[in-house]
């Protein structure tokens, strides 16, 4: 009894840890810009498939080599993300500081664009992708050089052709069926953990903590390291954290608040892709990953305090144990042999599902910011005035 419940509390740990990895970022986006990503699941989606295609470029080396995929899959998931990112910052978020909804609306759009994306990706719709890119950044940047003064006009015109010229080859290359097939499809894709990472550590005969989540908590630990030393030690961490307390001066200051913003949200989004890795180490991966966590990981930066990091890990272990303890049925397991409780027990089997833990935490979690409605550590600065 005893080993199943450290089993048990050690598999919601590890549930927790990887909570909190998706949550690292929305609390530096979210609790440091104010700016609410529906968008990061699916940057943590993107960092899941690189680790797909990094294991299958690995396959393609031998046999021999397959199993050092892990060491390039972890920086290359934060540098996709991470880009992207840095991609979504610079073409839609900074326009829309300030306004809270219109930057809701705005990335769940993206989050619907990135899905679906990844859904129909082929090597017709890349190339066309690149030739689009290739014709509109190039005119757009001899425009600006040769005749800044019709910009506005010039860019509309530089878009309607790139995209006629993009769609016309793309649509081209279809009738290649090596060219149109999907890469990924609507499917979801298996990624095969290393050999070191397949077993368990056992400590006893019924006690038994599988590799590959003790890995996960490792690397959440780390990561942490990581943004704490970033934040607290770095001068771009200097600057973020100035930025965060008051803008304005920080700004009169000489600090470049674009480029604070665009550091903030990529650094966010590769923790995002980070996260995306170490769930291919739990099982499949699909194009709706991060649809189910991306709730989960705002509850989470909620609960511990917009913006605190402290807070964020305190909630993500919480929210990771308790859900895991109503959902596996461990609680009305311990409570069985207790005739007296026999009531308590037949409730909490009622939430011994995944589903219903899920809403017996949400009704937790209400309960709980009716107490404190700014979580365990309120926030402080700009964000507490957001």
């Amino acid at each position: 009894m005893i080993d199943g419940l450290i089993t048990t509390l050690f598999n919601g740990l590890s549930i927790g840890t990887v909570l909190l990895m998706v949550a690292l970022g929305l609390a530096v986006v979210f609790g440091l810009m104010g700016v609410i990503n529906l968008a990061h699941g699916e940057l943590m989606m993107l960092g899941a498939y690189t680790t797909y295609v990094v294991q299958n470029g690995f396959k393609m080396l031998g046999s021999e080599q397959q199993g050092l995929y892990i060491w390039v899959a972890i920086p290359l998931s934060f540098l996709v993300a991470a880009l992207v990112g840095l991609a979504l910052e610079r073409g839609v978020i900074r326009f829309l500081y300030g306004r809270p909804l219109e930057t809701l609306l705005a990335t769940w759009g993206v989050s619907l664009i990135l899905r679906q994306f990844v859904r129909s990706v082929s090597w017709s719709m890349a190339i066309g992708l690149v030739i689009f890119s290739v014709l509109f950044f190039g005119g757009k940047w001899l425009v600006a050089k040769f005749a800044p003064a019709r910009q506005a006009l010039a860019n509309v015109i530089l878009f309607v052709l790139s995209g006629a010229i993009a769609w016309t080859i793309g649509s081209s290359l279809n009738s290649n069926t090596t060219f149109e097939r999907p890469w990924f499809s609507a499917r979801n894709v298996d990624v095969t953990a290393p050999g070191w990472l397949q077993g368990s550590l056992s400590v006893t005969d019924t006690l038994q903590f599988p590799i590959s989540r003790l890995f996960i908590i490792v690397l959440t630990i780390l990561s942490l390291l990581g943004v704490y030393w970033f934040l607290q030690k770095s001068p771009w961490g200097l600057r973020i954290r100035s930025v965060t307390q008051n803008r304005d001066m920080s700004a009169c200051l000489g600090i470049p608040t674009a480029q604070v913003d665009a550091v903030t949200f990529a650094l966010g989004s590769g923790l995002a892709g980070l996260a995306g890795f170490a769930v291919t180490l739990l099982g499949s991966v699909g194009p709706n990953l991060g649809v189910n966590y991306i709730v989960d990981a705002f509850m989470v930066v909620v609960v511990g305090g917009v913006g605190n990091l402290v807070g964020s890990i305190i909630a993500a272990l919480c929210i990771g144990v308790v859900t895991y303890l109503l959902g596996s049925g461990t609680i009305p397991l311990l409570l069985s042999s207790t005739e007296n409780l026999q009531p308590l027990t037949d409730f909490f089997n009622f939430f011994a599902t995944t589903s219903m833990a899920k809403v017996m935490v949400f009704a937790l979690i209400i309960v709980f910011l009716q107490i404190r409605p700014a979580g365990l550590f309120p926030p402080k600065g700009r964000s507490a005035e957001i």
